[in-house]
């Protein structure tokens, strides 16, 4: 792990890193010492690491709850280089929905490809991290929604060191599978006039869930329209179950 830059604002440390490939950038408490609770957040399609609903969560996690928060690029976003083979797929998805097939179904598929990647680089990140001292092997949780979700999942569903998961935004046609084998507690966080995600898919995906906490957080709006109160729900889950 190589370091990039370092800046601190409002009580909060952020560091751009590098992990072989796979850039990335972490957040804890400025004068950080010992281990703490770390959260893997997982960013939405077509974002970044460093996006505005992945920075505003991340930096209350740390201000508010003296967490630590880690998020990287997934592969063909952000500083990753272009990746010709999911750029094909995406341009063929495209044709594919303007020809008339359902959305939803080439979302999962896509999605299940790219988390054979994601799962084995993020669990590799988690192994680079916790060997901080200013952070160490203290709980881990995980946030994402939508492809953030989709990825997470399987993620949530190999690796052990996750005590609790926030979901949502995602469907079990390809994710369903991974889900029977989550038991942690689960926050799931559903639109219900989601135009991405058929709702029932939605339904399906937080009742393949097998934890025996789980919570369905159902709200009206889009796909990207989660309110601002359902952060505060979060930041109390995670402190609950990590803190």
């Amino acid at each position: 792990m190589r370091f990039t830059s370092e800046t601190s604002s409002d009580g909060v440390c952020e560091q751009l890193f590098t992990l072989g490939e796979i850039p990335g950038v972490l957040w804890t408490p400025v004068g950080a010492a010992g281990a703490r609770p770390l959260i893997l957040m997982g960013h939405g399609g077509g974002q970044h690491k460093k996006a505005p609903d992945i920075l505003g969560r991340a930096r209350r996690f740390v201000a508010e709850c003296d967490f630590a928060v880690v998020a990287v690029d997934v592969p063909g976003h952000g500083d990753r280089p272009t990746d010709e083979e999911y750029d094909r797929i995406a341009t063929e998805n495209q044709a594919r929905v303007e020809a008339g097939e359902e959305l939803a179904p080439l979302i999962a598929g896509f999605q299940a490809l790219v988390a054979r990647q994601t799962v084995p680089e993020w669990r590799t990140v988690l192994d680079a991290v916790q060997q901080l001292e200013h952070v160490g092997a203290g709980p881990v949780g995980y946030w994402g929604v939508s492809l953030g979700c989709g990825l997470g999942v399987p993620f949530v569903a190999a690796e052990p060191r996750v005590r609790a998961a926030v979901l949502g935004l995602g469907g079990a046609l390809a994710t369903a599978e991974a889900a029977a084998r989550i038991t942690v507690p689960v926050e799931f966080l559903l639109q219900w006039d989601d135009e991405r995600v058929p709702r029932a898919q939605s339904l399906a995906l937080f009742d393949a869930l097998t934890s025996a906490e789980k919570t369905l957080h159902a709200n009206p709006g889009k796909h990207g329209e989660i309110p601002a109160f359902e952060l505060d729900s979060t930041l109390r889950f995670f402190t609950r179950h990590l803190g």
